[in-house]
């Protein structure tokens, strides 16, 4: 259980670098983190990182298709923390 808490937090603290990484990039005009990039860590179970990047550097908020791409991931996430929690019982 040990290991799973330090995976979690480790993507998650690998994720918001990158996003605020990514933000830094755009502001510059310079070679930017994929988004895939982004979603892949999110999936991964970074998406807390990243929805605290995206509030915190107000980065990708104002991008629709990104919301909604990452919305999907929440609802997937979500359904199978769900899931998971029901077949214990």
């Amino acid at each position: 259980m040990e290991v799973l808490l330090l995976y979690f937090l480790l993507i998650n603290i690998l994720v918001f670098i990158f996003a605020g990484y990514d933000k830094s990039q755009a502001r510059k005009n310079n070679r930017r983190v994929p988004e895939k990039t982004l979603f892949l860590m999110a999936l991964a179970g970074g998406s807390p990182g990243l929805l605290t990047a995206m509030l915190l550097f107000k980065h990708k908020t104002s991008k629709t298709s990104f919301i909604v791409k990452f919305a999907v991931i929440l609802v997937i996430q979500a359904t199978l923390i769900f899931a998971f929690l029901n077949y214990k019982k």
